[in-house]
């Protein structure tokens, strides 16, 4: 991983990509679409919607979404669209033939004991957001940043108290997690490259969150391309874009033959 600072911005994705050479691996929030004060709030649109389509097309299928949000709100978000994607964080998968795989659920009762202990210090904390994904719970702070040390800290108490449930803390961008553990983006990575159209191809990884950073590291390992999005801080990837509209102006590029 770089140290000292965020990638030098001058570090930006090769020219020389072709998108029927790729398997393309985007995260959605902050990468596709702009955050949004809550993440019920935020939207896909249809010109958004039109270049991934494009991209799944010219790449012979080989793009999936790779979130920490639910497949379920993935299709949501995205429908009539509906791509291989990876959801939690890599504890669920539906690959390109449509079949959807789940690696091993949490402790049914400690989730619901943390889920509990989650809603009971919310209660107090209005402007927090609590956002329940079924196996995973994140704490939202978008709203209140200057209680980010609070929440760190209410949260890995509570991972403390439920120890041995299968959940992890995961930190992220103004949110703090518990997550299903043992999978990552990178583990949901490596499954796809496995697989048909995706094997075989340069993986091609774009994401803009901690979160993403052990996908960059498989992705670098492997000869890919990892971009980070709006890099503040030290990180594993090699390349660099300063926002949303440049991630989608770069692919459009791509598209076109014209690179970045």
């Amino acid at each position: 991983m770089h140290v000292g600072g965020p990638v030098p911005a001058a570090a930006r994705p090769s020219s020389a990509l072709r998108v029927e050479n790729c398997a393309f691996f985007l995260d959605l929030d902050g990468t596709l679409v702009r955050f949004a004060t809550r993440p019920d709030a935020v939207s896909v649109d249809a010109e958004l919607r039109e270049l991934l389509e494009k991209l799944r097309l010219r790449s012979g299928g080989a793009l999936a979404l790779v979130s920490g949000r639910s497949i379920a709100m993935l299709d949501s978000l995205f429908a009539p669209l509906r791509l291989p994607a990876a959801g939690l964080h890599g504890f669920e998968r539906r690959n390109a033939a449509g079949v959807l795989s789940t690696h091993q659920p949490p402790d049914r009762r400690m989730l619901d004991e943390a889920r509990r202990q989650l809603q009971q210090w919310v209660r107090t904390r209005p402007r927090l957001m609590l956002e329940d994904k079924g196996c995973a719970l994140a704490l939202h702070y978008r709203r209140v940043p200057k209680l980010e040390s609070a929440v760190v800290d209410a949260v890995i108490a509570i991972a403390e108290r439920v120890r041995g449930s299968g959940l992890a803390v995961q930190r992220g961008h103004m949110v703090v997690e518990l997550t299903p553990s043992g999978v990552s983006k990178a583990s949901a990575v490596a499954a796809f490259m496995q697989e048909a159209p995706f094997a075989g191809r340069r993986p091609l990884c774009a994401g803009d969150d901690l979160t993403d950073e052990p996908a960059f590291e498989w992705v670098n390992a492997a000869g890919g391309v990892s971009v980070a999005v709006n890099a503040a801080r030290p990180t594993a990837a090699r390349t660099q874009l300063n926002s949303v509209g440049e991630v989608r102006a770069w692919l459009r590029a791509l598209l076109d033959g014209r690179g970045a």
